[in-house]
């Protein structure tokens, strides 16, 4: 899949506009922040993690980094993250590009609250050079979230400081 897929995905919401590319890659958070101009807690980093025979997405502040622990709490698992090259087929997007949006059937997309402490969030779009801001309630309606879950750590710490 590609940007062009996640805008036509995201026409019926009225957000498919907001999509903005790149002339270089934002593949990382790192990146994605310097491309926006904005702090790095604020990418909507997208991770795939492999549970049972299928996968869960779980999109979370870019500060924030999957704590085992609580992952295996909320989905009877450890984490085990979708091979880099498996993304496309499995997810539906290449690494750089994950999001939570026209992904292949079956995938199932969580929220982390580390996300709650912002108004807007910055998720890829497809490809390593896009992304799209929005609002938290259009990311919930545009990406079909199951819910709310906690299962990232570190991202309180940064706050703290």
């Amino acid at each position: 899949m590609s940007v062009e897929s996640v805008r036509a995905y995201l026409e019926p919401f009225g957000v498919a506009d907001k999509i903005i590319e790149f002339d270089q890659s934002s593949a990382t958070v790192e990146l994605a922040a310097r491309d926006l101009g904005c702090e790095p807690a604020r990418i909507a980093k997208t991770m795939a993690c492999a549970v049972g025979d299928g996968a869960v997405l779980v999109v979370c502040a870019g500060d924030a980094k999957l704590w085992s622990a609580a992952f295996k709490r909320e989905f009877g698992t450890k984490p085990r993250f979708v091979a880099p090259d498996d993304l496309p087929q499995v997810v539906g997007h290449p690494m750089g590009g994950v999001c939570p949006f026209a992904v292949k059937p079956g995938v199932r997309t969580y929220l982390d609250v580390s996300l709650r402490r912002f108004d807007r969030v910055f998720p890829a779009a497809g490809s390593e050079s896009s992304a799209i801001g929005l609002t938290l309630p259009e990311l919930e309606r545009c990406s079909a979230s199951q819910g709310w879950v906690d299962v990232c750590k570190d991202w309180r710490e940064a706050m703290a400081e």
